[in-house]
């Protein structure tokens, strides 16, 4: 067969459509479909490579809609021309209007306020891979005229509800080594995919975003908080470590955050003297990143830090899960300087919920009599390799 460019767009439809329809089921859809009303924009952040284009194409399918990109010039410069009649022509056939990598375009947040303003009851999608980036441009020219969603790699309840329950938990000990980016989770070829991933994900949108002088110096600093995963991280430390001053490793951990790397858990204090409160430990979003910054594919029964990557990936796997679930607590450790430490702990409107990770079944958890006793936790929860479902 002729390959024509109509016979081609077909081919291209149906291939997009066996992809999108075999796609894993992401649990923020409901919530994407609850604000799309065509009043304000819907803006979908989260790191390179974890499904979003996928995601809006599936929740637009059908639906009469002009898909832009970012990533094109010629996309660039007509959307960074704030001429609204020039942008009226662009848009007037189309009922949705989606915008991916809309970071890349200058005034991007200036350009979709003035389209929102002029009432054309038409719904505005931008997604973005940079909170930084991303949220510089959008957040005061679209104050009160966006709803944002977060959408993290591939969360448990996901791959669980996809591949069924007794798939998922045979698979943990691969989602411990590899993380859950949703190419990493169905290729075969986990390490190379996984690797490359990393590379791109890191350089591409973290040194390009901003005019960072010490690169190695960022892999150097990443590569100490993988070590620290499930300790307190000092700054201090870091700075002596890396040569540098205090404040430059906390605008790089900053950074890290901002583009998904890693996040903070803060510990949780009511500033009394015996509880450490100035030294968060840092987690990363997912497993996989955190093994490949430092080249670390073993499996698990020739690794000493089980239990740290146990902890990262079940604290992730809250993340996700509260973030989607329209969580608005907060989230913590806690210890003191007795060395007593409690996890993992949700606190809502003064009701904590406590949390202490063991992988190893058969290691008694206890939480300490001191903070029960104080706080008086609405739950204290212990989780291992063999109950961990059950609380995400």
């Amino acid at each position: 067969m002729v390959i024509t460019l109509k016979n081609y767009n077909i081919l291209w439809f149906y291939i997009s459509f066996l992809y999108i329809s075999a796609m894993i089921d992401r649990i923020i859809t409901k919530n994407l479909q609850e604000d799309l009303d065509f009043t304000k924009a819907l803006v979908l952040i989260g790191p390179r490579q974890v499904g979003k284009t996928t995601l809006i194409r599936n929740l637009v399918a059908g639906k009469n809609t002009l898909f832009l990109n970012g990533d094109d010039a010629q996309t660039r410069t007509n959307l960074s021309n704030t001429n609204l009649p020039f942008l009226l022509n662009i848009i007037s056939d189309y009922a949705i209007i989606v915008i991916d990598e809309a970071q890349r375009i200058e005034n991007i947040g200036l350009t979709v306020k003035m389209l929102i303003d002029a009432s054309l009851g038409k719904q505005f999608i931008l997604t973005g891979s940079s909170s930084l980036d991303l949220g510089n441009k959008i957040n005061e020219p679209l104050t009160g005229r966006k709803w944002e969603h977060l959408l993290f790699p591939l969360s448990w309840t996901e791959i669980r509800n996809h591949y069924t329950f007794s798939t998922a938990y045979e698979r943990l000990e691969e989602f411990l080594i590899y993380g859950q980016y949703p190419e990493v989770v169905t290729h075969s070829k986990k390490q190379k995919v996984l690797s490359q991933l990393a590379s791109s994900y890191l350089y591409q949108d973290i040194l390009e975003l901003v005019n960072i002088k010490k690169p190695d110096l960022l892999m150097k600093l990443l590569r100490a908080l993988a070590l620290q995963v499930g300790s307190e991280v000092s700054y201090n430390e870091l700075s002596k470590i890396l040569q540098v001053d205090r404040m430059t490793v906390i605008n790089y951990i900053d950074l890290l955050e901002k583009v998904f790397v890693v996040f903070r858990l803060h510990p949780y204090t009511t500033n009394q003297r015996n509880e450490i409160t100035s030294k968060p430990k840092i987690y990363f979003y997912d497993n996989g990143i955190r093994n490949a910054v430092i080249g670390q594919f073993s499996p698990l029964s020739n690794r000493q830090e089980v239990g740290a990557l146990f902890e990262n990936f079940f604290i992730s796997e809250k993340m996700k899960q509260l973030t989607y679930s329209g969580f608005y607590g907060s989230t913590h450790y806690w210890r003191n300087t007795q060395q007593a430490e409690i996890d993992f702990l949700e606190v809502l409107e003064n009701e904590i919920i406590a949390y202490e990770l063991k992988y190893n079944p058969s290691v008694k958890v206890k939480f300490t009599k001191s903070f029960t006793d104080k706080y008086q936790p609405k739950q204290t929860i212990g989780i291992n390799r063999e109950n961990f479902w059950e609380y995400l």
